[in-house]
């Protein structure tokens, strides 16, 4: 994902955007896409009715891909369903069923979810998600599967920002945030789509890595065997010391606070391979600190600083105070420049 600058002066646009130009990048399931989102929610105007009503399809899609993931770690792990009945309801919401952003969800769905969520065999895989890559939407759009099974249910902001639909190469979003205009692109950030991210590499001004803080037990989505805290470290570094940035700002994004504040105290960061971490298992600050302090390590230009930030893409407010802070480096940063 890359932002770009332009300056509405026509005669300055060239060189406002090599002035101006931000790079979101970050490994899969960092939250860069729930970024983009909100940059259209908090400078562009947001989502009207009818493009809130496409994202009906991808939130009954993220439920029930949820759950065949569920399934499948059931079997594998051998855990159990409480009653046949609840191995039906599973069977039931797996038949390929797709909706329309008209239609409403399938009413014949509701009550086998809301069974399953109360099955012990189901929860006990739930609890083991992150040894599989299950998404962490699932718990948010089941708890609150009333309204959004509702009769005329329209996905609101929250919705928006949770739903999870893949990026695959680069989209983009237009917003103006005091005098300077910016266009931010979304590239994947599995793998696969890594290659692509090279398009958006020249001239870029500052640069922004997402890293979800929550992973550090997680595993990736396209790697059973991987960790997506070592992947996200091990990208940070060929990043952060590659010549595209030498002159470039780096900002730092450990994102998903929240979630990583509620299972620290339950899943040790020592448990997981991190065992230069000697804090408190569950002290939220020294364990976000070390995790900053560890991708600062690994700059390679002592005398380069590396900004961080503390982050949850879904909290709109937290994330317009921090994307001020963002601007006002941008625009020391470029006063700095005219100074010299």
């Amino acid at each position: 994902m890359c932002f770009g600058a332009r300056n509405k002066n026509e005669d300055g646009e060239a060189r406002s955007r090599e002035l101006d130009k931000l790079l979101l990048l970050g490994a899969g399931e960092s939250g860069k896409s729930t970024i983009l989102k909100q940059m259209k929610l908090i400078y562009a105007q947001g989502f009207n009715k009818s493009e809130r009503l496409d994202f009906k399809p991808v939130i009954f899609s993220n439920i029930v891909q949820s759950f065949k993931t569920i399934s499948e770690a059931m079997s594998e792990m051998g855990f159990e369903y409480d009653s046949p009945d609840n191995e039906k309801n599973m069977a039931h919401i797996l038949v390929d069923n797709e909706i329309s952003p008209d239609s409403g969800m399938p009413e014949d769905y509701l009550e086998p979810i809301k069974a399953l969520w109360q099955d012990s065999g189901v929860l006990a895989a739930v609890a083991k998600g992150n040894e599989y890559a299950l998404h962490d939407n699932l718990t948010y759009f089941v708890t609150d599967i009333d309204r959004i099974w509702a009769d005329g249910y329209v996905p609101n902001d929250q919705d928006l920002l949770r739903s999870r639909l893949r990026t695959t190469g680069i989209t983009e979003t237009v917003f103006d945030l005091g005098q300077l205009t910016y266009r931010m692109f979304d590239v994947g950030g599995q793998r696969s789509e890594r290659k692509k991210w090279i398009h958006c590499f020249e001239n870029v001004n500052c640069l922004l890595f997402l890293v979800a803080i929550s992973g550090y037990d997680q595993c990736l989505v396209e790697d059973k065997d991987g960790n997506q805290m070592n992947e996200a470290l091990m990208l940070w570094e060929s990043i952060a010391n590659s010549h595209w940035f030498t002159m470039t700002s780096l900002i730092l994004f450990l994102n998903k606070m929240d979630l990583f504040k509620e299972k620290l105290p339950k899943s040790p960061i020592s448990k997981y391979g991190f065992t230069d971490y000697h804090g408190p298992d569950d002290d939220y600050k020294a364990a976000s600190k070390y995790f900053l302090d560890k991708f600062r390590a690994l700059s390679r230009n002592p005398e380069k600083e590396i900004y961080g930030h503390f982050t949850n893409a879904t909290d709109t407010n937290l994330l317009k105070i921090t994307m001020g802070s963002v601007q006002d480096m941008i625009i020391q940063r470029n006063l700095k420049k005219l100074i010299l």
